[in-house]
């Protein structure tokens, strides 16, 4: 494992072919080097982080593992940010990104996804002191969010025009903004807001108000429907052993929605 008219015709059927052979050659260029590159969190516990010897630990971690080797595959993992995960698929810099993302319709016109594979809910957390209990009592209010997460987009279509939203450039940044009092509301994953707690024990995150109920799914590159028929073989075939099951166990305390272990695309 490492860590890095006719003639109208014509040209609609190329096109038909040179889109086919887009999406063959991607996995065939996979399977062929025997190792897949996937893009994996370093700060997003528990879904990604760095342990003490410096390793990639969590469940993004063994479930980029998982899907590898039920695919057959070496892994090499990429290290990305909530900002970057996607122009690291759109550049080539990593064929599958299995970084807490969530589906949205403006992500949906850009990449793909597999089926879900873990669940994932975000919600507002922030000081017990400030009251806030829907999306309309963010009116004139500052919350901080990751730049590029589903937070980020939620809370930019859902809170007032006369919220403040702050972004920072991942969850560390987000993290130190509200130890450090730079910020009293987060909008957030609520493992990552718990997490928070522990950093900040005397001013402990409450939970607000959830925002949405939600999975995550590992992202690709559109028109690669082969190497997204492979992913999704590999999640049904965890998902039908339980080894998914108990990953999600691991390191969320929960068990996978009875749902979600039973959708199998």
């Amino acid at each position: 494992m490492k860590f890095v008219k006719p003639m109208l015709a014509v040209s609609f059927s190329l096109m038909s072919v040179f889109s086919f052979n887009a999406s063959a050659d991607a996995l065939a260029d996979i399977q062929k080097a025997g190792v897949i590159r996937i893009g994996v969190p370093q700060d997003f516990a528990p879904f990604g982080s760095v342990n003490s010897d410096l390793k990639l630990q969590g469940l993004d971690i063994d479930v980029a593992n998982l899907i590898a080797k039920n695919m057959g595959l070496k892994v090499q993992l990429v290290a990305v940010a909530s900002a970057n995960r996607i122009a690291y698929l759109q550049t080539h810099k990593a064929d599958l990104v299995i970084s807490t993302l969530g589906k949205s319709p403006e992500r949906e016109k850009v990449i793909d996804f597999s089926q879900a594979y873990s669940p994932y809910n975000n919600s507002v957390f922030g000081v017990a002191s400030v009251k806030v209990a829907n999306a309309a009592d963010l009116a004139n209010k500052t919350v901080g969010v990751a730049r590029g997460t589903f937070q980020d987009l939620q809370l930019t279509d859902t809170a007032p025009k006369s919220t403040t939203i702050k972004r920072y450039e991942d969850n560390n940044s987000l993290i130190s903004a509200y130890v450090s009092g730079q910020v009293q509301l987060v909008g957030t994953g609520d493992f990552v807001a718990y997490a928070l707690g522990e950093k900040a024990p005397d001013n402990k995150p409450v939970l607000k108000y959830i925002i949405n109920e939600s999975g995550c799914y590992v992202g690709l590159n559109k028109d690669e429907a082969a190497l997204k028929s492979k992913v999704n073989a590999a999640l049904t075939a965890a998902k039908k052993s339980g080894e998914l099951n108990t990953i999600v166990k691991k390191w969320l305390n929960i068990p996978m929605p009875a749902k979600m272990a039973s959708t199998f695309e």
